[in-house]
This record gives C-alpha cells, structure tokens and sequence, in this order.
C-alpha cells in the first residue's frame, strides 16, 4: 500500500537516487554488504561504516546500513527469515500488513476459489507475496516508482517472481476484468499522520467500493475504527486482531453480505455476529472479562457476554462481568478480589499491605492514566495485581484482580501470583 495520490509528503530523496540506490543494493557488490552490516547495532553504525568505506563506495554503505536498519524494524512484521531477504522503505515498513494477517486472508482468498487477484495499492508487496504463496496469480500495482520497484525486487528476492507480475500505474486507469478479485489497500496516512474520514483515503473508498463491486470477489482493507455507517449493505465486515492487537478491519464483497465477524489471530478464532441486543447491565460478579479488541471494534460485546452468561457493569463500557469462569478466545478472564470507590490513597494503602509491586493498569471509560496512577501508588513488594479504573452503574471504580487461572490457555496471559485476598461472594443474579 502506498499514497496514491501522495498528498502532504515529507521531504524524500530524490526518487532516481532511490531507485539507483536500490538497484545498487540489488547486485553482487550490494548483496555482499548487506551480508555484512547484517545486525549491526544502532551506536555501531559509525565504526562499520568508516571500515567499509575503505573498501566500497560510501553512497552503497549508507544505503547498506539505512537498508538493515528498516529490516531490523520489519521483524517484527514479517520475521526474520523474510525479513533479512526482503527491501524495504520507511512508509513500507510502517503501512505494510503484517505477515500473519496477510496470510490469513491470502488463505480466505484460495478458499473462496480465487485463483487470480488484482492487487491495488500494493506497496513494497506484503500481500501480494501471501497471496503468491497460497498458489495465488498476482497482479501487483503502486503508482509510485520506488515502491513499485521495491515490489518487484521483493518478489525475485523471495523467489515468487513467476507469480507477481509488479505494474506501475495509477490504480484507477488498471482494467481488473480478468481476475477472480480485487483487493485494495487505500493510503490512510498523510504528511500529517493517520487519516480518520474514509474519503480522504488516497484512493477513497467511495472508488475503491465500485471497484470491489465490479470484481467477482474482493476485499477492502481500511482502518479499523471506520464507523459501522460507513459500511456498504453489500459488504460483510470483518476486524482482525492478531495476538490481541487490533490490526484492521475487512470489507469483503461476493462473500455474506451484511455479516459482521472479529477474527482473531493466531487461529483463526471467527466470532460472526448474531444481530443480539446490547448486554444487561448487572452487578459485578466474581470475574470481569476484557473483551478482544476486535470484537469491540466489531461491535459483538453482545455476542461474547451471551456466551459467558454475562453482562456490563455499565452500558456504555466494553467490560463484561459474570459469576461464572468460561475459557473463550474472544476475551480475558479476570478474578476480581477487591471493588472500590475511585481513591487513589486507598489503592494506595491496599497495594502497601497486599506489598504488591508489579501493577498492571488498565482503563476503560476512566481520564486517569495508567503512567500517571503508577507514578502516585508506587507500587513495592513482590506480588503482582491487576486494577481496572472504569465505572460500575455509572460510579467511578477501581477494581482489583489478577488473571484467571483455568480460562489462561484460551487467552494467554502473564502467570499471576496468588490472590490478593479472598474472591467476593458470587453476586445475586439481576433482579427480572
């Protein structure tokens, strides 16, 4: 993915000394010096970058060493084994689908019998090479020349060439007519950060929707907090989150129309939505469930407290409550020891007694911040305890608690130590 039309750019090299440079970086002497700086330290740069100038043109050491450092960053994304082999850019690094999602939905694809996708807005070709190696036929496409080069070098350097033809063009003057689906990955980041309204994507998605309703099949990737009225009627909705981090939301079209689904990655674990109302607000009970955020952003707090045979402890916050322990992957499972009243020298007193010094903080529907709560209780000692800031029936509450025990396969979690103090007495169901 790349900005299509590239509004608010910062300032960038030159593109033919990128491309010079890349091209320089792609042939023997080039390889031979990425072999060498490989895991060069950050404060070690300097003094192998003076020895290798000695022996190499200091333009190809610098783009050497300014190559390792954003495959370093791309570990994290695509892995080592990729990563070490593959090109990079910053804005390649930083809006790149992770390796897992991109496999995900490369799989999603061969199963729905697509052989051949379209892919627009492709950047340096992270979903294209998942595509590729599910056996699917990939048309890659960027507008701008270096990443659509970096496309095209990432391609041959992972041996998936043969299946990756990289075009650049603009997306909107490419005729998709002869492939199974379509997927698009609009820019949502400008020269000034994240861009929040979907029609200020680069292409919008008003175009990248007729272009998903022309294709047989096709997926739309856009930010996951694109509101739920922004979603066409023909498309299903789906959020992903994978080890617990919210990555993106799915319009995917030729599917189930209307459906509304969080995955959550590694699995895949698929939560579809069942149209049921807004959970009951309830007393708090001996757990507390923190649901994924994927299901959060899905809108399918509904569908995991029903589950749990839970409800909220206030309507308008995304925290579930239930008298029972239910190991489920779409959220994790607290045991709550202790309710107050919002009191920071009460926390204060208790995390003293209970000598607790490693203190996770959470918050939902609370200004308090974690960094800012840490600071004043100074925690000490050598037990460890969850405190969630949030409201019950509307009245600032800190909740304290750990993990969990048996519902820790289902939604890993650090070992907890051992309870703070005694559960509280399971609560009286609702009043009918």
């Amino acid at each position: 993915m790349t900005d299509h039309a590239q509004p608010d750019q910062p300032d960038q090299p030159d593109q033919p000394d990128q491309l010079s440079q890349l091209a320089a970086l792609r042939r023997p002497e080039g390889q031979a010096l990425l072999t060498e700086v490989r895991g060069t330290a950050r404060d070690r740069e300097l003094a192998v970058a003076t020895r290798l100038r000695r022996e190499h043109p200091a333009p190809l050491v610098t783009a050497a060493l300014a190559q390792e450092r954003l495959r370093q960053r791309a570990v994290a994304k695509f892995g080592p084994a990729d990563a070490e082999r593959m090109f990079f850019t910053p804005n390649g690094v930083e809006q790149s689908t992770r390796s897992s999602v991109a496999a995900y939905r490369a799989e999603r694809f061969r199963a729905l019998g697509v052989r051949s996708v379209a892919d627009l807005c492709c950047g340096i070709g992270g979903d294209a090479i998942a595509l590729a190696r599910a056996g699917i036929r990939v048309l890659a496409v960027d507008r701008d020349p270096v990443t659509a080069a970096t496309a095209r070098a990432n391609a041959d350097a992972l041996g998936l060439a043969e299946l990756i033809e990289v075009r650049e063009a603009d997306v909107t003057d490419v005729d998709t007519t002869a492939y199974d689906a379509v997927f698009v990955d609009p820019a949502r980041r400008g020269g000034r950060g994240r861009i929040f309204d979907p029609e200020a994507y680069s292409p919008p998605l008003s175009w990248a929707i007729g272009a998903a309703l022309k294709a047989p099949k096709a997926a739309l990737k856009v930010a996951p907090g694109i509101p739920h009225e922004a979603v066409p009627a023909e498309a299903e909705a789906e959020w992903i989150s994978d080890g617990g981090d919210v990555k993106e939301a799915v319009l995917w079209f030729g599917t189930q129309p209307g459906l509304v689904r969080a995955t959550l990655l590694p699995g895949p674990r698929e939560l579809p939505g069942r149209g049921l109302p807004n959970p009951p607000v309830r007393p708090l009970g001996r757990y507390l469930y923190e649901p994924d955020g994927a299901v959060i952003r899905a809108h399918l707090v509904a569908e995991a407290a029903a589950d749990l045979d839970g409800g909220l402890l206030d309507e308008t916050i995304a925290y579930v409550t239930s008298d029972v322990l239910r190991p489920t992957p779409y959220a994790t499972a607290y045991e709550i020891t202790d309710a107050l009243p919002f009191n920071v020298k009460k926390l204060k007193a208790l995390l003293r007694e209970r000598r607790v010094g490693v203190l996770t903080v959470k918050k939902r529907g609370s200004a308090v911040e974690p960094e800012e709560l840490r600071r004043k209780v100074k925690p000490q000692g050598p037990h460890a305890a969850t405190v969630f800031l949030t409201r019950v029936a509307g009245a600032p509450t800190m909740l304290i608690g750990h993990p969990a025990a048996s519902a820790r396969t289902a939604a890993p979690t650090p070992a907890p130590p051992p309870p703070l103090s005694p559960a509280p007495s399971p609560a009286p169901p609702p009043a009918h």
